[in-house]
């Protein structure tokens, strides 16, 4: 499976994109940690194309999409992935089987939807990596955060809507005493709110955002598998919302967008020509549903 040629991060070769050596063991295998983008094989960089068809392993999470599963052979992939509320590896195992790999002499690619550093746990397992003295190398992706409300018409900032974005996470780690987002000073910011794995505790965070101060108006989106075949949107408001994702049968993964910019694709929608980027399932502010019976979805398939 090892690329031919010479010299690190030169293009393919058999040490290529290996970290130097530094007085590394040459016996032992180079881990990347790469960004697989939002999940269509078109947005996957350059290098992370590269370096998955050069892998020995790639150990993958469940948030690459479909496509970008299915063209690495079966005999190669290891699902270390998670799934809310449903099956899902422990991190200690990813750790373990990370370190095991490379010890072996494989290149091992440890492939995550977005990029591996938003939320991605790519820090903690660059860390763990650091630690035990693997060599490895991080290969940043097209984060999902972005390019998520993109593709569906929805930039982040907008010279007349926002001049800041935060980026916050919807599911923290439950061993946490207390929530670390503070919704008080993200509903006082007056920009966009970007939240990731948020579709569970949606009615939770609308409703700190709404006590907070931030208006019941405010436009609220959701992209359901941004950029994958089955890719769907919901739009509403703060106050909305939450009938809005159970109207359309929102699931995970979805990001969710708050703030103004969030109101912006309705003037778009119609000439979008991303792939999959045409369906929506819009609220009214009344709550009921508006052109459903042209944009709805007809299957929304699985969460991911």
């Amino acid at each position: 499976m090892s690329e031919g040629g010479s010299g690190a991060g030169a293009g393919p070769g058999p040490n290529a994109d290996e970290p130097p050596a530094r007085g590394r063991d040459d016996r032992v295998g180079t881990v990347f940690l790469v960004g697989s983008g939002p999940g269509n094989p078109d947005l996957l960089t350059v290098k992370a194309k590269r370096l998955i068809e050069s892998a020995d392993v790639v150990l993958h999470d469940k948030l690459p999409g479909p496509e970008i599963l299915g063209e690495i052979p079966e005999g190669k992939r290891e699902d270390v992935g998670k799934r809310a509320g449903g099956e899902w590896t422990p991190q200690e195992y990813t750790n373990r089987r990370m370190v095991e790999l490379a010890r072996e002499g494989n290149r091992v690619v440890r492939l995550k939807g977005g990029d591996p550093f938003v939320f991605g746990r790519g820090g903690e397992e660059a860390e763990h990596l650091a630690d035990e003295g693997i060599p490895f190398e991080v290969v940043p992706g097209v984060t999902s955060a972005i390019a998520g409300p993109a593709v569906a018409g929805i930039p982040v900032t907008h010279r007349d809507h926002a001049s800041s974005v935060s980026f916050v996470t919807g599911h923290e780690d439950p061993t946490k005493e207390e929530s670390a987002v503070e919704w008080d000073a993200l509903a006082a910011t007056g920009g966009t709110v970007v939240v990731l794995m948020g579709v569970g505790k949606l009615p939770a965070y609308t409703a700190e955002l709404r006590d907070a101060g931030l208006d019941g108006d405010t436009p609220v989106a959701l992209v359901e598998r941004a950029t994958w075949p089955n890719m769907r949107v919901a739009t509403g408001t703060l106050d909305t919302i939450v009938d809005a994702r159970d109207e359309a049968g929102i699931e995970p993964p979805a990001i969710t967008v708050i703030g103004d910019v969030a109101a912006t694709r309705d003037r778009v929608v119609t000439f979008l020509e991303n792939a999959g980027s045409a369906p929506v399932r819009s609220t009214d502010e009344g709550g009921e549903p508006a052109g459903a019976e042209d944009d709805a979805p007809a299957d929304g398939g699985d969460g991911a």
